[in-house]
């Protein structure tokens, strides 16, 4: 009875939330694995509450999915992370889609919307889903993400790997981008099992023509290995952790610096691996 009422106490204050807008987006860093420069950013919501502080992601998602909440929050994510890509160099920004996105509303429609408002080049957004949105109606979400391939947005599975028929959808569709889940990312370098998976991944999408993305990166051996491997993007704390868009602007669009009379501050967030301790 006690998680019950928190749980509702929760839905509750996001709701306030998000009728004031107090929810965030912060951005990841995606990192050409080769040359370690930044390729993208990933959009995650964030949210600090005024009693709470900050509240874990995993909490208030589900909350948000379990009672619809997710459709607004995700029309929110997606619009403020397609308006502030829109004022930034041209890297891509990577949004997720929740299932209950799927099942409700027009999303197409809704992508579309966000595009002409923003102005961003519809190449530049990437939309992120997981092998749940695949489970229920396979047939009417990959219609839906052939609509959505037809704006000309990139289209990535998340999570590879951890899902139950992670092949067959990639027989199905023609993904931009396979993202090795961290829990194999993680186990590189202790585990000979997670070596032959991610190397297998990485030689699987070399083979359909898909780019890798590696999430979790939080070694310099992890990285070193992604590197000898051939994979084509990496993201994880090691090389950034999520930073409100204020930061990750500057990281992406530095000014000019002015001449130096002291040492200067070290950069937020993102160094190329070389030079990280």
């Amino acid at each position: 009875d006690g998680r019950l009422q928190a749980r509702r106490a929760l839905e509750r204050d996001l709701r306030t939330a998000l009728l004031r807008g107090e929810l965030e987006v912060h951005y990841q860093l995606q990192l050409d694995a080769r040359g370690e420069e930044p390729v993208g950013v990933e959009a995650l919501a964030r949210w600090h509450h005024h009693e709470r502080g900050w509240v874990p992601a995993e909490d208030f998602i589900s909350v948000a999915e379990d009672t619809g909440l997710i459709l607004p929050l995700g029309e929110q994510v997606l619009r403020t992370a397609c308006a502030q890509a829109a004022a930034w160099p041209k890297v891509r920004v990577s949004v997720n889609l929740s299932p209950v996105q799927f099942r409700h509303g027009d999303l197409v429609e809704l992508v579309r919307s966000a595009l002409q408002d923003t102005g961003l080049d519809p190449t530049r957004l990437e939309l992120e889903i997981t092998e749940r949105v695949l489970l229920t109606d396979t047939a009417g979400v990959l219609a839906t993400l052939g609509r959505l391939r037809d704006l000309g947005v990139r289209i990535a599975m998340d999570d590879f790997g951890t899902g139950y028929s992670s092949l067959s959808y990639l027989q199905k569709f023609p993904f931009d981008t396979i993202k090795i889940d961290q829990s194999f990312v993680g186990g590189l370098e202790a585990q000979s099992e997670a070596d032959a998976i991610v190397r297998a991944v990485l030689g699987l999408g070399r083979s359909l023509g898909m780019r890798t993305c590696a999430e979790g990166v939080e070694t310099a051996g992890q990285l070193a290995f992604l590197q000898a491997e051939g994979c084509d993007e990496v993201q994880g704390y090691y090389l950034s952790r999520p930073l409100p868009a204020a930061d990750i602007g500057r990281l992406l669009d530095p000014p000019m610096p002015a001449p130096a009379t002291e040492a200067p501050e070290p950069p937020i967030g993102w160094a190329p691996a070389t030079s990280a301790s």
